[in-house]
């Protein structure tokens, strides 16, 4: 970083905020309270017979037009400072070794500042992966147009670009953005200027059927239903708030949002044909199972790849090695032979 940056006020508090976001959900309890994603809701029904032969399994599948060797995504996380560019390389080195798409921090701070677009290029350490650059949508009420976006996909090299929705954390961060009045129009200018696929991603809260709809009509082409039952961040925010009024506010908000599950089936329903990313609160194989089976086309992690990516490349690569071992063993379990026979079956039962 140079000395401008550091010494401009507004890009400093963008670059402490940052990882004052890694410290929270690394060391922070910061999931929503008393709210679960829904998963556990579900379960297989296990099949004895399966006529399978395990090593022939196929768990591949495509995203923005590149092959993934599993159905899984690294969700967009950081970026934008020292330690989160190498988190972002780690996770873009293990998600090419192991043929993960990946979804990019937050690309405002590369835009407003070209010391920070180095922590966001990671094409060289994954040629041939889906990589989705990512925007805050409420910045396109800010000064943000699609020259600026068509710039973030250029400077990480995208394939795609998402939006992303996050208006209760605005509402609670100190000098949030929380002008989201005509975004929907605002969002749509976008995805008829851009010659990539433009998505849609909430950070935690969850997507519905009808928003899904609403977004699909404007020309969205994926969503990311970022469903409850992860990282809240009502949390985070109340965590590094020193308003006593705001954080008292946050308190009651741990409990808002719409489980993944739910989100997954009603976005499903609405949209049989759309591209679709369940995630929010995944922290295995199984339960990234559970969300193909309901309707997902992929799985997505977030927080729960941090704590690796922190750490080391080979200890991140154990934990994306595991959970694709976890997807499979639930494939065999219940006789699926690929993606398509696992989103097809009606071995998912409710729970009891």
């Amino acid at each position: 970083m140079t000395s401008d940056w550091v010494n401009d006020a507004p890009r400093a508090e963008t670059l402490r905020r940052k990882d004052e976001h890694l410290d929270l959900c690394l060391h922070e309890e910061v999931r929503g309270r008393d709210i679960g994603t829904g998963l556990d809701d579900y379960r297989f029904r296990h099949n004895a017979l399966p006529e399978l032969d395990f090593s022939m399994i196929d768990t591949s599948a495509r995203f923005l037009g590149r092959r993934l060797k599993t159905p899984f995504m690294v969700s967009s996380m950081t970026g934008g400072t020292p330690r989160a560019g190498e988190i972002n390389r780690r996770l873009a080195a293990a998600a090419q070794a192991r043929g993960w798409a990946m979804g990019l921090g937050s690309l405002r701070a590369a835009i407003e500042n070209a010391d920070a677009a180095a922590t966001f290029r990671v094409r060289t350490l994954a040629p041939d992966i889906p990589l989705v650059a990512n925007i805050g949508a409420v910045q396109l009420n800010y000064g943000f147009d699609a020259e600026k976006c068509s710039q973030a996909i250029d400077i990480a090299e995208a394939d795609g670009l998402v939006l992303h929705l996050n208006s209760l954390q605005e509402a609670i961060q100190t000098g949030g953005n929380t002008d989201f009045s005509g975004l929907l129009r605002q969002i749509e200018k976008v995805c008829r200027s851009l010659a990539v696929p433009v998505g849609v991603k909430e950070v935690g809260w969850g997507i519905d059927g009808t928003t899904a709809r609403r977004l699909y009509d404007a020309g969205v082409q994926f969503i990311d239903v970022a469903g409850a039952g992860g990282t809240s961040w009502s949390q985070v925010e109340k965590l590094r708030s020193n308003d006593p009024v705001k954080k008292a506010a946050a308190e009651r908000f741990a409990q808002w949002g719409i489980p993944t599950a739910e989100c997954i089936q009603e976005v499903r329903a609405a949209l049989p044909d759309v591209v679709l990313i369940g995630s929010g609160g995944l922290s295995d194989g199984h339960q990234a199972s559970k969300a193909l089976a309901l309707g997902a086309n992929l799985a997505g992690f977030g927080r729960s790849l941090l704590e690796a990516a922190h750490d080391s490349e080979d200890k991140l690569q154990r934990v994306l090695e595991q959970a694709e071992l976890e997807l499979r063993i639930a494939m065999f379990g219940i006789g699926a032979a690929d993606i398509r026979a696992l989103r097809e079956t009606d071995r998912l039962v409710a729970a009891k």
